[in-house]
């Protein structure tokens, strides 16, 4: 019962839910009427004595291991994340005064159905929040395109050079962000172009690239059915994301 209830909770999470020359940097002039906050993670004191700093350490890779799975800050609120730490953490120590077990099969069941309930609520309101996006995106920038299939192109730098198939490698130097702002991946942070066939990539991807040409620079937002759908991609995408891409590309190769 314990392997069902819990593998059940997995697959739950996983049904809802790598950064990498140099001429490119993020353009820093407003695409958007309303500011933008990038997130980051900031230096700051250190939460414990330094000679702890390794159990910390160990806490925050734990942590970052489960968050990978699904973003329990979007499915719960405070009072019940804490909840969940103490049942985390009447484990680890082993001060539960219940029997896990029979916690499990009681109420394995009602966990399922609120995950369900939940993540369901969440991708509603996410892709609310990506359809805001891009038409407050378009409102913004009169000359930003908006295809049939729902991708939006706004060019920043014509290119003067060929334009990519699906068959053709490409270079090129990207930053990507959630609507919130939230960069999620950036070869721009890495400080490296990326190198790839057109045709293995997300479909905004491969619609997007094919409408510039080489040396061009253009945004790309990218409604989730055209980049990782209901399921998203790891913990850094949530499931039903809308994307907003700057993409500079450099080559193509036949």
């Amino acid at each position: 019962m314990k392997l069902t209830i819990m593998s059940s909770i997995v697959a739950a999470f996983a049904a809802t839910s790598g950064r990498r020359v140099a001429a490119f940097t993020a353009s820093k002039s407003p695409l958007m009427c309303r500011a933008t906050v990038t997130r980051s993670m900031a230096s700051g004191p250190m939460p414990v004595d330094e000679d702890k700093m390794p159990i910390y350490a160990l806490g925050l890779n734990i942590g970052m291991q489960i968050s990978q799975q699904t973003d329990f800050k979007m499915l719960l609120d405070e009072d019940e994340l804490q909840i969940l730490l103490k049942g985390f953490g009447d484990i680890v120590t082993g001060e539960s005064t219940a029997n896990p077990m029979e916690v499990l099969q009681k109420y394995g069941p009602q966990v399922n159905e609120l995950l369900r309930n939940r993540m369901g609520s969440v991708l509603d309101r996410v892709k609310k929040d990506g359809e805001e996006f891009i038409a407050g995106f378009l409102d913004c920038n009169e000359e930003a395109i908006k295809t049939d299939s729902g991708l939006v192109y706004y060019s920043m730098t014509e290119g003067d050079g060929a334009s990519p198939t699906k068959a053709d490698e490409v270079e090129v130097h990207y930053h990507g962000t959630l609507t919130d702002g939230t960069v999620f991946d950036s070869s721009v942070d890495r400080g490296s172009t990326i190198r790839f066939k057109l045709g293995q990539v997300i479909q905004g991807w491969q619609e997007g690239l094919a409408m510039m040409k080489e040396g061009g620079k253009a945004t790309l937002v990218i409604p989730s059915d055209l980049a990782y759908g209901d399921n998203g991609s790891g913990g850094a995408v949530p499931p039903g994301a809308t994307l907003k891409f700057e993409v500079e590309l450099f080559k193509v190769n036949p």
